[in-house]
């Protein structure tokens, strides 16, 4: 009996990926601390010495902000702590001895978010406040009954490069773990690939020979290939032998005791 593996199928699945450096899920930090402030967020600004100057402004078009007393003036292209010092620098300058000030944006217009792949509703999302993964899944009208194991959230850093975080499905969903429901910060990427189709060769003493399908969201493993193509037959020996083709070709073989496997004492090969 010959197993062959076709791969072709899942690498395909994951080749948007391939090129994107894997990010650990605990260096995952502040996005906003970095976030450089656009045209249609909304920013709140806070002044502790004086209260009156507490504002929540929408940032115009041309990136300016239209303060008490300051008036008119940019603050496009900063991020929070420097629009912040900014605002503080032309306080002293001409109202205030010291000016404690903070600003937060509070809705990130300008660089929104994009769920794409196995959702409901796919496309850019503006983001209100902070969100978690949960939160924009559900904003996009939630998973479709395609989607597969896990999702991959493309995250682009202010000199250009690209992390990539990728979340277990089942530990958000089912397991409820919540150290997978990440922030989710603007202008983030978030993908959630389709389950595809895995196409497994069964030749030789089986009932059926021929093509077995498995989704990617299934375990597929020898016994469960051979359960789909109906069985050994009678004149099947123990011996089974499994060449599995890799996405560049090269194809590598191995030979099992299939008696040995259906007594427990071999593996059940994937």
């Amino acid at each position: 009996l010959e197993v062959m593996v076709d791969r072709t199928a899942s690498a395909a699945a994951l080749g948007l990926f391939v090129l994107v450096a894997s990010l650990p899920l605990a260096a995952s930090t502040d996005g906003s601390s970095s976030y450089r402030i656009g045209p249609k967020d909304l920013v709140e600004i806070r002044v502790f010495e004086e209260p009156t100057l507490n504002v929540d402004l929408r940032v115009t078009e041309d990136g300016t902000v239209d303060l008490p007393l300051l008036g008119s003036f940019s603050i496009r292209g900063l991020t929070e702590d420097q629009a912040a010092r900014r605002i503080r620098d032309r306080l002293e300058e001409s109202y205030l001895q010291r000016a404690s000030v903070s600003v937060r944006v509070s809705e990130f217009r300008s660089q929104p978010i994009s769920v794409i792949g196995a959702v409901k509703t796919p496309g850019n999302l503006e983001l209100s406040g902070r969100w978690t993964l949960l939160e924009a899944l559900t904003a996009a009208g939630g998973l479709t009954d395609n989607h597969g194991n896990q999702v991959h959230v493309l995250r682009r850093a202010e000199n250009g490069l690209s992390d990539q975080l990728t979340i277990d499905l089942q530990a958000l969903l089912v397991r409820g773990d919540a150290r997978y429901n990440i922030p989710i910060y603007a202008a983030d990427l978030i993908n959630v690939p389709a389950a595809v189709n895995i196409s497994i060769f069964c030749l030789g003493e089986v009932a059926s020979p021929g093509a077995v399908v498995f989704k990617s969201t299934e375990r597929a493993t020898l016994l469960g290939v051979i359960a789909k193509a109906g069985g050994l037959t009678e004149r099947a020996t123990s011996k089974i032998r499994i060449r599995r083709q890799g996405a560049g070709g090269d194809v590598t073989e191995i030979e099992v005791n299939f008696k040995r496997i259906l007594a427990g004492k071999d593996v059940d090969v994937p």
